[in-house]
């Protein structure tokens, strides 16, 4: 099994996954907001590593009250790009994103 960490690689921070944290903002009650999540993750990662994964991470010391349940995982793949210095041209590697809710 792999690790949490191995399929985790870091959460995607922009100004787009920074909205979707917030919530819907039409959305006045504490209780109906819908927080979405995204994180970069392993390319070769399916969405029940990324779940278990996700839970273990955040998950790890707390009170069984306290802990989070995941409800859905949404996958994006980004291929990379065609990258140019001088003559030589080249790739940036693929991602994977995951958005979390």
């Amino acid at each position: 099994m792999k690790s949490p960490y191995d399929v985790i690689i870091a959460p995607h921070v922009t100004e787009k996954s920074m909205a979707l944290s917030l919530g819907d903002a039409r959305i006045r009650e504490e209780a109906n907001i819908v927080r979405k999540y995204t994180f970069l993750v392993a390319t070769t990662s399916n969405k029940i590593e990324i779940k278990s994964a996700l839970e273990a991470i955040y998950n790890e010391g707390r009170k069984d009250a306290d802990k989070i349940k995941i409800s859905d995982v949404r996958t994006i793949k980004v291929l990379g790009k065609k990258r140019r210095r001088g003559k030589s041209t080249g790739y940036e590697p693929d991602r994977k994103k995951a958005i979390v809710t």
